[in-house]
């Protein structure tokens, strides 16, 4: 048997406005098991690191400003959004290669913050790196130089994509 036929076959290309190739879209998934497990604590500990931030979308959160980190982490509505957001994401994990699927999820996200007073669809940037922090955080080991460019570029699409859909709105 040549080599060829002994090798699986590789996978199918991803749709072109994906920014992920397919061994990525892969590798992300396999990750993200692990992220799933911990959903509400690492989106709790996104928050918390969104929180520490000096952005301006802070004021949309009045109810946890004045919040310590400890009680912060004690919360039940802030673990309630978190877990909401988690799910948001998780959605669009589970289903990264289905692009049309993503806009979807994030059309509906967008609607959900159509009309918040003091609201700016270019807000959702900054959770980027909070959440970027909170999923190294909960990987530990896991997440190598490799994970951290593909988060970085998943993260960064699924956000532009939010972005796009809430100033679809407008």
């Amino acid at each position: 048997m040549a080599d060829d036929e002994m090798s699986p076959p590789s996978p199918a290309p991803t749709d072109p406005r994906l920014p992920l190739s397919a061994m990525q879209v892969f590798k992300l998934k396999k990750s993200w098991k692990g992220i799933k497990r911990c959903l509400e604590d690492t989106g709790v500990e996104m928050f918390i690191r969104y929180f520490k931030t000096k952005s301006p979308s802070k004021v949309l959160f009045e109810h946890f400003k004045s919040q310590s980190l400890d009680e912060l982490r004690m919360d039940e509505s802030l673990e309630k959004l978190a877990g909401k957001v988690m799910a948001v994401f998780d959605e669009c994990m589970l289903n990264i290669e289905n692009v049309d699927g993503t806009v979807e999820v994030m059309d509906r996200t967008a609607l959900l913050h159509k009309g918040m007073n003091g609201f700016a669809a270019t807000m959702f940037l900054d959770f980027q790196e909070p959440f970027l922090d909170a999923v190294k955080i909960t990987l530990g080991d896991r997440y190598s130089d490799n994970m951290d460019t593909i988060y970085k570029i998943t993260i960064r699409y699924l956000l532009d994509t939010l972005v796009k859909s809430h100033k679809a709105l407008s």
